[in-house]
Formats: structure tokens, sequence, C-alpha cells
């Protein structure tokens, strides 16, 4: 299926069913959210890399309009839909200020894999360990989704975005997987780097070697 949508290109990756709040302050995204608010119309963001923007994005609904205030900005909640693809940009709509794209919607795989899901949460959270943060994904183990964790692992926005391009969940858990498997012994080893230099010059007590 093809249609059109209203675009908001933006320097970020959204995933399906990802909350996202935004403020708007731009004279063109402030026409879109009013035109799309009204229409109760979801629009599109596509991932703007290297000044360019890409072809896949994400379609999201908005939520709820939090504020607006004098001047027309306003901050509001959002929620991704699914993935499409950008066949065409269409950079001027007649009598609008913002742009819009002709768009499919890929076919995109979302079945649960909980045997490698249950892996890579041992991973995350001992990345989390090591990094001293808790997260709550707020759901069950066996309920995430690679699309849960994606933003929590730190994933550069290049490899969000290649990750985003994957249809099949098996594909993007073994990308969260390998990515896991190489920056964990990398923080690992910092840490210790960090406690050894901590320990120059204090008192140390070590037992002699025996001959």
């Amino acid at each position: 299926m093809t249609n059109f949508i209203p675009v908001f290109p933006l320097g970020i990756v959204v995933y399906p069913a990802e909350k996202l709040n935004l403020h708007i302050f731009e004279p063109r995204y402030k026409q879109l959210i009013t035109d799309c608010f009204a229409e109760a119309k979801p629009f599109g963001i596509p991932t703007v890399l290297e000044n360019g923007v890409n072809e896949m994005g994400t379609l999201v609904e908005i939520t709820e309009v939090v504020e607006v205030y004098d001047d027309g900005k306003m901050d509001i909640k959002t929620k991704g839909l699914q993935v499409f693809k950008m066949l065409e940009l269409i950079k001027e709509i007649p009598e609008k200020l913002y742009s819009g794209a002709i768009v499919t919607y890929p076919e995109n795989n979302m079945r649960q894999n909980n045997v490698m899901m249950a892996e890579i949460v041992l991973l995350v959270r001992e990345l989390h360990r090591l990094l001293n943060i808790e997260k709550d994904f707020k759901k069950q183990d066996n309920e995430l989704l690679s699309y849960d964790i994606a933003h929590h692992i730190g994933l550069p926005v290049k490899e969000e975005y290649v990750l985003h391009g994957l249809l099949l969940e098996a594909q993007r858990l073994k990308f969260i997987k390998n990515h896991l498997k190489k920056v964990i012994p990398v923080i690992a080893n910092t840490e210790s780097l960090k406690k050894k230099i901590q320990l120059n010059g204090h008192f140390r007590e070590l037992g002699g070697f025996n001959f």
C-alpha cells in the first residue's frame, strides 16, 4: 500500500510503539501538527543523517497536545505506529509550509523470540550495571521486543538507523546481541582501568611473593 503523508524529518530514529515527546516551535511544523491533530491523521518522521533525509522512517500518531503557548509553540506526545519507506519526497505542498512524501509500508515481522531475548536481557543488564544505570522497561522480559531496548544500548544514530531498516525481529535481535558483545568488554576494561588509576597513590595491602 502506498499513500501520501506529511513529514517531519528529524535527526533521530523513532521505532514502532515508541513514545516520543516533542516541543514544536518552527512555523511549518506548528502548522503540520495543528492540521494532523485537527484531522486525527498521523505524520511521518524520516531520519536525517549527514544533512540528508533518508528513505526509512516511522509513522506516528499524536496522542496528546499537552500545552499550546501564546506564540503557537506546543508540547505534544506521540507514539510510533509502523515503519515506512519513502518513495518520493514532496518538498512543496500547495498552501502548506511543511513537506510530504509518498510512502509504502513494508512487511515488518515482529514475532517474539524469547530464547534470544533472554540472552539479550542479561547482556543489557550487564551493560547497565557497568554504566551504573537503572532502566525499567515497564514490560515483562518475555514481552520485550527489539524496539523496546534499541535506544538503551548505546547505539550511535547511524546504527539505530541500520537497525530500523531490518524488517525481521530475529535480524534485529542478532544486530543488538552483536553490538552488546562488542561494547560490554570495552566498557568492562575501561572500568578496570579506572579502578587501577584510582588506586595509584593509596596505601595498598599487598601480600609478598613466597619463594
